[in-house]
């Protein structure tokens, strides 16, 4: 059997990119947060996902009772995938997943940083701290029916290129999930401004909107007066970027997107 664990801390985006993973490398199982997946179905274990407290979520996912570990023993003594996939927040977690499921082979690790760029990993931490909202890579027929009620209404379905369906991410709400962050749309549009006024060209502020419901998105509206030949792209590009690195230092939160859309614009004279 072969081993790869993919690890990184709480929220970075693990278990939504563990099919895609698999999907990639043609490995036949996952091991998540307590559970056995197989070929997209869970086949053993309890999820962690589920447990009431964080404490007893760490020893669901490292597999501390016997009777959890068992039973998913005996599973991958029956199936004997070639390839599995365990996820872990950390080298130490996986060593401790292993030892329990007595999996005697060599590990390949897989920081999450390697498959996820940045700025998709602040946006999964952003959904964690501020919604709670936590991914099971199984379909949602798959998850227990009594906790059908924590699950959201939809759920993203991953297609290789070929658009061959490969399996689905069911997001739940743990029990044992904090608040929510808010953000006074004053505080932003503030920030929206400060950051405008250090660019000469920037004529007026004309529209600020932003959407924290999915993920962190702001799309700001400007005029402009420039001087003839200017590289109006350019400078537009300088004021995204400037908005992006102000709102992630003040917000600790980096935006999914930020959209400058130029409404007006003026020349100036020579």
């Amino acid at each position: 059997m072969e081993i790869y664990a993919l690890y990184g801390t709480s929220g970075t985006g693990k278990s939504s990119s563990a099919l895609e993973l698999a999907h990639r490398m043609n490995i036949d199982a996952i091991i998540d947060d307590g559970i056995l997946i197989y070929q997209g179905r869970k086949v053993a274990g309890t999820s962690a996902k589920y447990e009431r407290t964080k404490i007893q979520a760490v020893k669901r996912a490292i597999f501390h009772y016997e009777e959890h570990a068992s039973d998913v023993r005996r599973m991958l003594q029956q199936l004997q995938p070639g390839r599995i996939l365990i996820l872990g927040t950390s080298r130490r977690m996986i060593d401790r997943i292993v030892e329990a499921l007595r999996l005697d082979f060599p590990i390949e690790f897989i920081p999450i940083e390697s498959i996820k760029p940045p700025q998709e990993i602040e946006a999964a931490r952003y959904v964690r701290e501020t919604m709670g909202k936590h991914v099971i890579p199984i379909p949602r027929v798959e998850v227990e029916k009594d906790f059908l009620q924590r699950l959201i209404s939809s759920a993203q379905q991953i297609f290789s290129s070929k658009k061959e369906v490969i399996g689905e991410t069911t997001v739940v709400h743990p029990p044992f999930t904090g608040g929510r962050i808010v953000i006074h749309p004053q505080v932003l549009r503030k920030i929206v401004e400060g950051t405008c006024r250090a660019f000469p060209e920037v004529r007026q502020i004309q529209k600020t909107e932003y959407t924290f419901e999915d993920l962190p998105r702001l799309q700001v509206t400007l005029s402009l007066k420039l001087p003839y030949g200017a590289n109006m792209p350019a400078v537009a590009r300088d004021i995204q970027q400037a908005l992006y690195k102000e709102a992630s230092y003040c917000l600790n939160i980096a935006p999914a997107s930020i959209d400058v859309k130029i409404a007006g614009l003026e020349f100036a004279s020579v």
